[in-house]
């Protein structure tokens, strides 16, 4: 049952016009980032060759397109998650869902993961956008399998989150803007801590992903991504079943 709620998800978020053209819109400033990255790396190439273990173009130009995208994906989930159960409660079809032989663990776990492919799509175009950097200079593919890892756990936890405040209203764009303001609340705490090990910080998502950014694997960040996922979920799950 839950691949049937996944395909429904997925198959709901592609026949929407408005899916195709923020898909256009992302793309498009993806590009634009790409290449303002590439042109500055161009032009100081020179200067870059003449140190003695001179940054890898992977880490000067794909490093902060994904960062980027880390930033765009804050605001992009919260929008497709304010519709995932608000919308069923809304039009009155969430009591027609639950009254189906189904859980709510499955209905939960079903609208999560329909969501969480279609970003990973999304995150994979970017990922296959710097792999074009290979067609010029060596890339490292090492680099960019630790950022997709990140921006994938960082995606699974924005959904988790948006997925739960959606669960809480009959009013999609409440659950959007709630979602948006305690995300950017979480972006925050990185931003205004005094340092990186800071006690604020350490709860928000995106100081995480800095690891991921830079290239490391730490077995810390990747508990911290899995404990909030899940925390999310169990709460939304719980939610449901409570009503």
């Amino acid at each position: 049952m839950i691949s049937v709620i996944v395909q429904k998800e997925i198959r709901s978020l592609f026949a929407a016009p408005s899916t195709w053209l923020i898909l256009a819109a992302l793309q498009f400033i993806f590009a634009l980032i790409f290449l303002a990255r590439l042109d500055a790396y161009l032009q100081i190439q020179t200067e870059l060759s003449k140190l003695a273990n001179p940054p890898s173009a992977t880490l000067v130009i794909s490093a902060p397109l994904f960062d980027s995208l880390a930033l765009i994906l804050l605001m992009l989930i919260p929008i497709f998650t304010m519709r995932l159960i608000a919308e069923e409660r809304r039009n009155q079809t969430l009591i027609l869902l639950k009254s189906a032989p189904i859980s709510s663990t499955q209905i939960v776990l079903g609208k999560f993961l329909g969501l969480f492919i279609f970003i990973a799509l999304i995150i994979l175009a970017c990922i296959l956008m710097t792999m074009m950097l290979s067609l010029g200079t060596a890339v490292d593919y090492g680099l960019l399998l630790s950022n997709g890892l990140g921006l994938l756990l960082l995606a699974a936890s924005y959904t988790a989150l948006g997925l739960y405040f959606s669960a809480l209203t009959a009013q999609p764009a409440v659950a959007a803007i709630s979602s948006i303001a305690i995300l950017f609340g979480l972006w925050l705490l990185e931003k205004i801590a005094p340092d990186s090990n800071a006690a604020l910080s350490v709860i928000s998502p995106t100081k995480h992903f800095r690891s991921f950014n830079n290239g490391l694997l730490n077995s810390t960040d990747l508990i911290f991504f899995i404990l909030f996922c899940c925390a999310f979920i169990v709460l939304t799950i719980h939610h449901l079943k409570n009503e």
